[in-house]
């Protein structure tokens, strides 16, 4: 609303300017011109709030793009995407515009977080104009999960696998289990690049950022291992001396089930029905979050921290320790698995009755609300794990399949102007309006305990010890290779089709050519043997 009184006082400052018979006209995109002597009291006004002159409206009509830049920004901040791509097809300046628009980068920022790299596109291209070329790059390439893969399998654990870690960022795989050993991977080429020493009990959770590694298990207790300037993998596992500083006091009274990082806190979950949360910095102990049930995941945001234990979801204030909502039975039976959007709005559980629930989040001061939006049943087992990265929800299970579900068609456009710039999710009341999941990896007959996601890459681990890597890298490359060869293909076909039906008119002429001849032939004999008669009865005669 305070746009609109910005806007009525700029027309009451104009009117205060003109005469009692000058009338300014803004009605059905229509101006009408004024008189030559209401012009000199123009100016000043117009000044105020951008306006052309009234020497430029007698020439031609106002139209949208005569507007002021930043009342254009304005306007351009309520459109998504598709409508900021539909109005930068209009015209040239308002092309240069959306280009421009601080958009960009919200929406980035909204779907996928902050860019794992940094990213330089030259001297060519403005701040505002790389955020849109970003933002465009990523949106584009999130349709390789669609296209074809290469799978790579990647041995090395004795054992069966309980989690798997992707930090996107660095294009690392951390991996443990059954064999209490971690081991890191190199997500692109695949191979194992170090590994811990057994650490003495199984490793049921890992977590790690650029500056930190840990892993819990089933003895209660938290390893880990701080980065090491200028190595290229960041953590070096095998000094066993690492493993232990400064966590002596990462302790639950029972097995260890989930762990989660933020810039300043750590937080883990177990079966002594806890969440802790530690700070970083002192490593100490700041919050003891107490259930009523086995904890299995837990997701921070910001301030807020969801958990899960037995069949609910609850949400915790992690600044005052206080509950601020719960799910009761989201699941029948236990709600395994957790994960949310990065602006934390949406939120996704998976259970142990197969099905994986969509849920909206809001906030006020007192409470936090979850409204469910929508469910899939993809799966015959448990869920055991859940990924998200925009706009795909990958959940692994123990019936030994990975479902892939976007989520785009379920999520609707909010106002950005708002100081809640994010999106919402659309309220469906119908159950049926929701697509089943797009795709579905399978053929693995163990169980799958734990999956993650990056880019375009889907790493996978469970009961073989097997870590399996799905490469949709070059998804997009080979399907145009692909339409390329079946545009070839189409070409030729043509083309053979052309000459058959050529050579099939000629073959015609060349048969009825041939009919004639014989027919030609006949009569030629026919007279012939006339002629002959007549002849031998000359002679006679």
């Amino acid at each position: 609303m305070a746009f609109e009184c910005q806007h009525y006082a700029a027309v009451k400052d104009i009117s205060t300017n003109f005469d009692s018979d000058q009338v300014i006209a803004i009605e059905n995109k229509k101006t009408e011109s004024l008189g030559a002597e209401s012009q000199h009291s123009l100016p000043i006004s117009n000044l105020k709030i951008g306006l052309p002159s009234i020497e430029a409206s007698q020439n031609h009509r106002l139209c949208f793009a005569d507007l002021p830049p930043a009342l254009i920004s304005e306007i351009l901040n309520f459109l998504d995407s598709k409508g900021l791509g539909i109005v930068s097809c209009v015209s040239t300046s308002l092309y240069k515009l959306v280009s421009e628009h601080y958009a960009w980068k919200d929406l980035y920022h909204e779907r996928w977080g902050n860019p794992t790299t940094a990213v330089n596109f030259g001297p060519g291209y403005s701040n505002e104009n790389s955020w849109k070329k970003l933002f465009v790059d990523r949106e584009f390439r999130s349709k390789v999960f669609m296209g074809r893969y290469t799978m790579d399998t990647l041995y090395g654990h004795r054992e069966a696998i309980r989690t798997v870690f992707v930090l996107v960022s660095k294009k690392l795989v951390f991996t443990s289990g059954y064999d209490q050993v971690v081991r890191m991977w190199d997500m692109e080429e695949g191979f194992s690049i170090a590994s811990s020493r057994p650490l003495g009990c199984t490793i049921r959770a890992i977590a790690a950022d650029t500056n930190l590694l840990i892993a819990g298990g089933t003895n209660g207790l938290i390893h880990g291992w701080e980065v090491v300037d200028g190595n290229p993998h960041l953590f070096d596992l095998r000094p066993p001396q690492n493993q232990e500083t400064g966590f002596q006091n990462f302790r639950h009274e029972g097995p260890i089930t989930c762990l989660a990082l933020d810039f300043t806190m750590i937080y883990s979950g177990s079966w002594d029905m806890t969440v802790r949360v530690w700070g970083r910095s002192c490593l100490k102990c700041l919050k003891v979050l107490v259930h009523n049930d086995w904890v299995w995941s837990v997701v921070p945001h910001d301030t807020t921290i969801w958990s899960t234990a037995g069949s609910g979801v609850y949400i915790w204030d992690t600044n005052h320790g206080t509950q601020l909502g719960v799910i009761n039975s989201a699941h029948f039976g236990n709600t395994y698995s957790l994960a949310r959007s990065h602006t934390g709005k949406l939120l996704f559980t998976g259970g142990e009755d197969g099905s994986i629930h969509m849920f909206e989040v809001t906030r006020n001061v007192i409470k936090c609300n979850a409204r469910r939006i929508a469910s899939w049943s993809p799966h015959t087992g448990p869920v055991y794990s859940l990924a998200f990265e925009f706009p795909w929800l990958v959940s692994a299970s123990s019936d030994g399949k990975i479902s892939l579900i976007d989520v785009r068609k379920l999520l609707k456009k909010t106002g950005r102007s708002s100081k809640d710039n994010t999106f919402g999710a659309k309220h469906l009341k119908n159950q049926k309006n929701v697509e089943p999941p797009q795709r579905m990896l399978h053929g693995f007959g163990s169980n799958l305990f734990s999956v993650g996601i990056g880019a375009d890459r889907i790493v996978c681990g469970g009961e073989d010890g097997v870590v399996r890597i799905w490469n949709f890298s070059q998804a997009l490359e080979k399907e145009e290779r692909a339409r390329n060869l079946k545009g070839i293909r189409l070409e030729n076909r043509m083309r053979r089709n052309k000459i058959q039906v050529e050579m099939g008119g000629k073959g015609s002429q060349g048969e009825q050519c041939s009919v004639a001849a014989k027919k030609n032939q006949i009569n030629s004999n026919r007279s012939g043997w006339h002629n002959k008669r007549r002849v031998s009865w000359k002679v006679k005669a």
